[in-house]
């Protein structure tokens, strides 16, 4: 903003010293500027709109691991086995499975959660898999098949808890979709090529038509602030697993809360007949 505010200054000063010295007006029309200022609005909100897309249905896909990992607790604790060490077990793959979802979007390793929850060493080997949430989603698939295969759980309840285990990998899937699928780079460069041009070309209409000379910087400040922000919340809204956003999904609130929500759905199960 303030590099077009310098510019407009310098033009403004240049209109000045050309027209004392040679006559020559730099001006240029206005009506112009009315039109390819409409139509670059419009590539900027459509711009904005297509990444608040991408925002909300990262929101939505992790309102589904929510839903799905409540279902899942739900299911093996309520057909499962009954004895203590598995129930805790299932549990706590259940409770770890967000805190890794979370790390594998932000391309960081498992934190002190993860550690808390499976111990270092368990850890270190969900780190060194090469998928962090299918290890967990294998394991949870393992302590069900062995459920079943004990006759500790019918065919039916099986069957519907790993229909929620098989969602939970597609929720993280369609998030992984949207992490590697930036909008194309193309559309983003000739946006802000048009948004430079302009501005630059800005201060040129804008000369000999307002009450001072010296408002020409300013007007042209308060002209990019608003197009250079809806530019900026394009990029922001771009990425919504990334904490360097502003705007950034609150992840490790949502994985702490699924985590709270499994694990006293264990105390309550433990409390009935």
């Amino acid at each position: 903003m303030l590099a077009f505010g310098l510019f407009a200054s310098v033009v403004q000063f240049l209109s000045n010293y050309f027209l004392r010295r040679y006559h020559f007006d730099l001006g240029i029309a206005a009506n112009p500027f009315e039109i390819v200022g409409a139509v670059l609005g419009l590539l900027l909100i459509f711009r904005t709109n297509s990444s608040y897309d991408r925002w909300w249905e990262a929101r939505k896909l992790w309102g589904g691991i929510v839903n799905q990992s409540r279902n899942l607790a739900i299911n093996g604790l309520s057909y499962g086995p009954q004895e203590p060490e598995w129930r805790e077990e299932f549990i706590r793959w259940v409770a770890v499975f967000p805190h890794v979802c979370r790390a594998n979007l932000r391309l960081e390793p498992p934190d002190e959660k993860v550690v808390a929850l499976m111990g270092k060493e368990v850890t270190e080997q969900m780190w060194a898999s090469n998928h962090m949430p299918n290890y967990v989603s294998f394991q949870i698939a393992r302590l069900l098949r062995q459920a079943l295969q004990e006759k500790k759980m019918d065919q039916f309840a099986f069957v519907q808890a790993d229909v929620q285990r098989a969602q939970l990998i597609d929720h993280i899937g369609a998030c992984e979709r949207i992490l590697k699928t930036p909008l194309p780079l193309v559309y983003v460069i000739k946006i802000r090529r048009y948004l430079v041009l302009f501005l630059l070309a800005l201060p040129f209409a804008l000369l000999h038509r307002l009450e001072s000379e010296w408002l020409i910087p300013l007007v042209t400040i308060g002209v990019a602030y608003p197009l250079m922000s809806l530019d900026q919340i394009g990029v922001e809204l771009q990425n919504p697993f990334s904490q360097k956003s502003l705007s950034h999904l609150p992840l490790d609130d949502i994985s702490d809360n699924i985590e709270r929500n499994v694990k006293a759905l264990l105390g309550q199960a433990e409390l009935l007949p």
